[in-house]
């Protein structure tokens, strides 16, 4: 029963040991289902699963035919011609971060599109070219290259970039492949071991790799890519060395354009409330570098790098190499995994924002199609941009069909319009590349932040970011995620266990060193571990137990069942006399060693004290024999709180079993509290209860077991008394601070009640 009392309340129960629980509330019995209950349903067909899975797998089948025409059609066109115009432009940015002709990023800012018009379940996201995908499939691409060489060819810059389109569509196929594998397996999830911190930090090492892979068209050198690991650091020293051969008009070019695109980024970022839209500084800045390079002849007055004649139509679909399908499987699988975790974050944020929900692994299965359709046209890798998803819904987006619309647009360019592009400065298009990386690169502020939320997020960060950094992209990601999942481990491997101590007189148990009004019952220790038990932490809580408590429970035990043979052989020979309260030793020293005693069935040892063959019981508490030692305890129960404990393994349960045994052995009782729903059946299952052993030690509460523990011990301490509390509905107490006991009907200051 509860009883409000103005902002107080006042529960009457009895006190619940896990088996009166269970007696007096019956469990609803539950039918779990099997692995071949679930494999039948999997199977079962009928007309609305049919419609589900079709719905599911083709999503636009289930908003097209409701889509609102007369409302959101002008907004979507507007949207898709302005987010078609930046993606023209980042296409053939990011296609130089690929180390491929300008020309083939826009097929990989068609295909992806097309496709994800069909498949995906994100309204508002812009698919598409993304940098650091781009960065991450240009470096396969300067591995395989290098590595192959070209052998007689290499001189061939046709050849050449032939081969490099290969690689980079060959590695974005295999990509597509990893996604579409996951999304029909259903393992979306996986996108779980990758956190912010990760995500942050990988992606602004991966903006620094951008940002020097950028320097060679801004500078105009012709530096050769290098291998991994320690590439950013080999490309500086290779542009350190070329510095002095820089095009002037090229470095001044990507400056300009620089300065005027982080500035007007600014104002959109600062008045973005105010703008009806982003200004589309891209835009504007293209069209004029365009117009200047053309009209003021740069490729001939100052020699600058252009991007040259862009192929009208589309190209046959490419020629699968095997050698370098086996080549680049590990950093596809990276660059599968790190599209998926980007496009799956910004789409959830959208669809947090708009109301709406996506599926992971149908997000899977999109990316997928997109990237192994992308890939198969000599694309490369899409995921999606976070400016260009940006400008999509600022501008009206309201769907994919505002995407739709902006492969249109790329369409218009890679079949009519696109030789107008073909005098602009490969330099500007690297500034904008570097444009659009300002959100990356801000986010160095993180580190302070997360300092001061959780130190193991920002190592994660810090980690991630160096080993990216040094070791590159794809080895950089797998030692960011093994660190991470480090940290997990070291977490659950050392808990921080605490020793509770009752706070204010209540039913609250908090960690006796953060409060000073504490009350803690004489003889009880109640111990919390606030972590999973299993094979690599079990010990350490046997450490962490042993600490709290004061003595090693084994050690006792061994020494008290070493004293019982002293005495043993001291009664035999007549050294030893008892009177009514302490012992008579008639010799002054011992034949026996301490040694010999010991390898004498050591084994024994750690058996429970056997006093049924003397003539008196020991009393561990009391003065012993002045030649015998026996180490003293202070309690005389312990309470382990399992709460936070969410699962224990078989290793674990051994080890436990063998720690409780020790304690009962030395005449402490032990109790567990707040254990989840299944530890005891999984215990049953395991035969952790024996005679000494029982289920009765598991209680709902600390609180239950702390009143049960005081009834135990007032009894025991007054049994000349007549009254003897009886469990059930009366079995309710107040109790003060020394520990004692009364009956609810006497009058106690309300400062000491439980």
């Amino acid at each position: 029963m509860v009883e409000p009392v103005g902002n107080q309340y006042v529960v009457a129960r009895p006190v619940y040991s896990e088996n009166s629980f269970g007696d007096q509330h019956k469990k609803v019995h539950r039918y779990h289902k099997t692995f071949l209950d679930h494999l039948k349903e999997y199977f079962r067909c009928s007309p609305q699963k049919a419609k589900n899975i079709v719905t599911s797998l083709l999503p636009i089948t289930s908003w097209l035919r409701t889509y609102p025409f007369k409302e959101w059609l002008l907004s979507d066109l507007v949207s898709g011609i302005s987010t078609g115009l930046v993606a023209v432009l980042q296409g053939l940015a990011f296609a130089l971060l690929v180390y491929v002709p300008p020309g083939y990023g826009l097929y990989a800012a068609f295909y992806p599109v097309i496709v994800y018009f069909f498949f995906g379940t994100s309204r508002h996201i812009s698919v598409g070219p993304f940098p650091v995908l781009s960065i991450m499939v240009g470096e396969v691409v300067m591995k395989l290259t290098s590595e192959n060489n070209l052998n007689s060819t290499s001189g061939n810059e046709t050849a050449l970039d032939n081969k490099r389109v290969n690689v980079a569509a060959t590695v974005t196929l295999v990509a597509g492949i990893f996604q579409l594998l996951l999304g029909v397996l259903q393992i979306g999830f996986i996108i779980i071991y990758l956190s912010q911190s990760l995500i942050s930090g990988f992606t602004t090492a991966a903006a620094i790799h951008v940002v020097v892979s950028q320097l060679k068209f801004i500078f105009q050198l012709p530096v050769q890519g290098c291998k991994e690991p320690l590439s950013i650091f080999c490309s500086l020293e290779k542009i350190g060395r070329q510095i002095t051969d820089t095009n002037i008009a090229d470095l001044v070019t990507a400056l300009i354009i620089l300065v005027i695109v982080f500035v007007v980024k600014e104002i959109n970022e600062r008045y973005k409330d105010k703008l009806p839209v982003p200004i589309p500084i891209e835009l504007f800045v293209t069209v004029i570098a365009t117009g200047i390079s053309y009209g003021c002849n740069f490729k001939e007055r100052f020699h600058v790098a252009v991007i040259g004649e862009l192929k009208k139509g589309f190209e046959a679909p490419v020629e699968l190499d095997m050698e370098v399908f086996q080549s680049c499987l590990g950093d596809a699988f990276s660059i599968a995994i790190v599209g998926f975790a980007v496009a799956y974050s910004v789409a959830k944020v959208y669809s947090i924002k708009y109301d709406y929900p996506i599926n992971g692994n149908q997000e899977l299965i999109a990316f997928g199609l997109s990237n192994i359709f992308g890939g198969a046209f000599r694309g490369f890798a899409a995921s999606t941009s976070l400016s260009r998803s940006g400008v999509q819904v600022s501008t009206g987006g309201k769907t994919q069909i505002a995407g739709l619309l902006s492969a249109l647009i790329v369409l218009i360019v890679i079949l009519a319009i696109g030789f107008l592009l073909e005098p602009l400065q490969k330099s500007v298009l690297a500034a904008l590349a570097l444009g659009n990386l300002k959100g990356m690169l801000m986010q160095f502020k993180e580190i302070g932040i997360l300092w001061k939320k959780d130190k193991y997020d920002c190592m994660i960060w810090v980690v991630t970011f160096l080993s990216t950094v040094i070791l590159g992209l794809a080895l950089g990601l797998a030692a960011s995620v093994g660190f991470e999942l480090l940290t997990l481990v070291f977490r659950t491997q050392f808990p921080k266990c605490t020793v509770l101590a009752n706070v204010g007189r209540s039913n609250i148990y908090k960690n006796r060193k953060d409060y000073a009004d504490i009350y803690e019952p004489e003889g009880v220790k109640i111990f919390r571990c606030p972590a999973p038990l299993f094979f690599a932490n079990i010990d350490f809580f046997k450490d962490k137990l042993i600490a709290a408590v004061g003595f090693n429970p084994l050690r006792v035990l061994r020494k008290r069942n070493k004293a019982l043979r002293k005495i043993r052989k001291m009664l035999k020979r007549g050294e030893l006399q008892m009177t009514g309260k302490s012992f008579i030793c008639t010799v002054t020293g011992l034949k026996d060693s301490d040694e010999e005693l010991d390898n004498n069935k050591i084994e024994e040892l750690d058996q429970p004290t056997n006093m049924a063959d003397l003539p008196f019981q020991i009393d561990w508490s009391a003065d012993l024999p002045a030649n015998i030692t026996v180490p003293r305890i202070d309690i005389h129960s312990l309470i382990l709180d399992f709460s936070a404990v969410s699962f224990f393994d078989v290793s674990a349960l051994r080890v436990l079993r063998e720690i409780l045994k020790d304690f009962i052995r030395i005449d402490v009782d032990v109790y567990i509290v707040g254990a989840h729903d299944g530890f005891l059946d999984k215990m049953e299952r395991c035969e952790f209860f024996d005679e000494e052993i029982k289920p009765s030690i598991f209680f709902l509460t600390v609180h239950d077991a702390v009143l049960h523990i005081l009834v135990e011990k007032s009894i025991h301490d007054s049994k000349s008394k007549p009254m003897k509390p009886e469990m059930g509905s009366g079995d309710h107490f107040i109790i003060n601070t020394n520990g004692e006991l009364r009956n609810r009907e006497h009058t106690m200051p309300a400062v000491t009640k439980f």
